[in-house]
């Protein structure tokens, strides 16, 4: 509730919202109707690397109605979610594209599974959204006609109906047709990108608002306000801010804040290695693929220690990032800590120029054709030389060392 910016009110009560639809088996709906739970709220997302503000008007509690599924030639319910509680979160008209609203939706989805209140799982109808689409012209402060897309399940889904919707709309206005957008609630096929009319809303419908004669009224303490607000971590949208000043892509820092567990494990490594660009690469690339190629491992059981212990040892010259990456796997499917493999396989990395300059002169004598090259200008080839010292050494010599001995001994 605040850690979406709201206000918490300590006073809030329920109501019975009566309609009839086929949906609703008990005729009526609980809800909230004049004092929700919470109001007043502005979100913080960052959009494509930008910061954005988006208010919230009102955080209600109710209980949720079935599901219909509609197809040409029948309808089918499924009662099985009615009666369950939901909370029902409501904008105000602050969001100018597609990529706004999936911004948005997205960082909500994030906070839900970062608090563990909800899996908040689109597919399976766990967070759920409707969308309205008004169009006006430029300078223009009073918006056209709203049109309502109803229960959509993929951040996907939402960007193409809206992209479908704004281009209908707005070739509509320019062909001087304007009086053709009614308001009115819309669907949306995947298969076709396209929205379709379901239902006119002409009038506002008379719901009969009473408060709910079987629900007291919530009450909450000043003090359970402070209580809770200490516990609320820091959010997303102020982790990948952090995240980008620390250099990290604005993909890769979306990325890092997505899953709490990958989450977790970059927080703790970078603060351990104090370096978040190296973590991220690693979260990102080894640890990632490792998943991915292991779908039975549960990041639940990753020691982050150990690749904690793993970046330190690349930092101190100990390995090499070749050799790092070589027993990765083994790290995390043995959980072994990288400094035993590293000692029982001698893979440390060598960093005795004495040892290292004989392999490259080694190398430069065995490719004095090249060594011709490159005084005579083609520069690129010194990349050569340091792969065949890395060859010869089985990637164990220090980098760093076999470029300045190489750069020494070409001079």
């Amino acid at each position: 509730m605040f850690f979406y910016g709201c206000e918490i009110k300590k006073f809030s009560k329920f109501d019975r919202k009566s309609y009839f639809y086929p949906d609703l088996p008990l005729g009526f709906q609980t809800s909230q109707f004049d004092e929700p739970v919470c109001e007043h709220g502005n979100l913080q997302v960052i959009v494509s690397g930008e910061k954005k503000s988006f208010r919230i008007n009102r955080l209600h509690l109710e209980n949720d109605a079935g599901k219909s599924t509609h197809s040409a030639h029948n309808s089918l319910l499924d009662w099985n979610r009615a009666g369950s509680p939901l909370a029902e979160m409501v904008t105000e008209a602050d969001f100018r594209s597609p990529t706004d609203v999936s911004a948005f939706l997205k960082e909500v989805q994030r906070i839900l599974r970062l608090l563990d209140i909800s899996d908040a799982d689109m597919d399976k109808g766990m967070m759920r959204c409707d969308v309205n689409v008004s169009i006006r012209p430029f300078g223009q402060e009073k918006f056209g006609t709203k049109v309502e897309m109803k229960n959509m399940n993929s951040f996907r889904n939402i960007e193409k109906a809206l992209e479908f919707e704004i281009d209908r709309q707005t070739k509509l206005c320019n062909a001087g047709k304007k009086d053709e957008i009614v308001q009115e609630t819309r669907g949306f096929n995947p298969d076709t990108g396209k929205t379709f009319s379901q239902r006119s809303k002409e009038e506002a419908m008379d719901y009969r608002y009473f408060p709910e004669p079987d629900l007291p009224p919530l009450i909450i303490t000043q003090e359970e306000i402070d209580a809770l607000q200490k516990e609320i971590p820091e959010l997303p949208s102020s982790k990948i801010l952090r995240y980008l000043d620390a250099g990290i892509g604005i993909a890769e820092a979306d990325a890092l804040v997505n899953d709490k567990y990958v989450n977790a494990v970059f927080e703790f490594v970078s603060e351990k290695t104090e370096d978040m660009k190296i973590t991220s690469n690693w979260v990102l690339g080894a640890l990632s693929k490792y998943l991915n190629d292991n779908l039975e491992y549960s990041l639940v059981n990753f020691n982050p220690e150990n690749l904690v212990i793993l970046i330190q040892l690349i930092q101190n010259n100990k390995i090499s990032n070749k050799i790092a990456n070589q027993i990765f796997d083994e790290m995390i499917s043995e959980n072994k800590n990288p400094e035993e493999i590293v000692e029982a396989k001698g893979l440390a990395q060598e960093s005795d120029t004495g040892a290292i300059e004989i392999i490259c002169k080694e190398v430069l004598e065995e490719k004095s054709d090249l060594v011709e090259a490159y005084k005579s200008g083609k520069d690129k080839l010194f990349g050569a030389f340091v792969g065949q010292v890395m060859k010869k050494s089985k990637g164990k010599a220090n980098p760093q060392v076999v470029n300045e001995l190489l750069k020494k001994l070409l001079s």
